[in-house]
């Protein structure tokens, strides 16, 4: 299991270049049984925030309709949050996605932003490196 940072699902929804070719790729074998997947519940709501502004509310919400098709919502709860709040991390919606992770199993965060995650007790690894060595 693997989790899906925000900004994966942002470049392959807006089209971002150079990012959005791993990220596609990345989204195609997790579809295709390679691995599986999930995003964390405030994932959501800041995908569709970002993308509705671009591509309509309509997009956005085809998008994420698809995506959970074959990607899970990992379920958290009070204690994921209280779990991200003693993470030694600077940003907190980082450290969201790590107890997010943590609560879905996922062996590694999948993101462009890897120096983010330099405090995560989970590893965090580029697309291009899911693709060549975790699936």
């Amino acid at each position: 299991m693997i989790l899906l940072d925000t900004d994966i699902l942002i470049d392959v929804a807006l089209d971002r270049r150079p990012h959005a070719g791993p990220a596609a790729e990345l989204l195609d074998q997790i579809e295709h049984g390679a691995e599986r997947a999930c995003i964390a519940w405030h994932t959501v709501s800041n995908f569709y925030y970002i993308v509705a502004s671009t591509r309509g509310g309509g997009d956005a919400r085809d998008f994420i309709v698809e995506l959970t098709r074959f990607v899970a919502v990992a379920t958290t709860d009070t204690e994921a949050l209280r779990y991200a709040v003693e993470l030694p991390m600077a940003d907190f919606e980082d450290a969201l996605q790590v107890a997010a992770a943590r609560a879905g199993g996922a062996r590694y965060i999948v993101t462009r932003n890897v120096r983010d995650y330099a405090r995560s007790p989970i590893r965090a690894v580029k697309p291009q490196e899911a693709l060549s060595g975790l699936f």
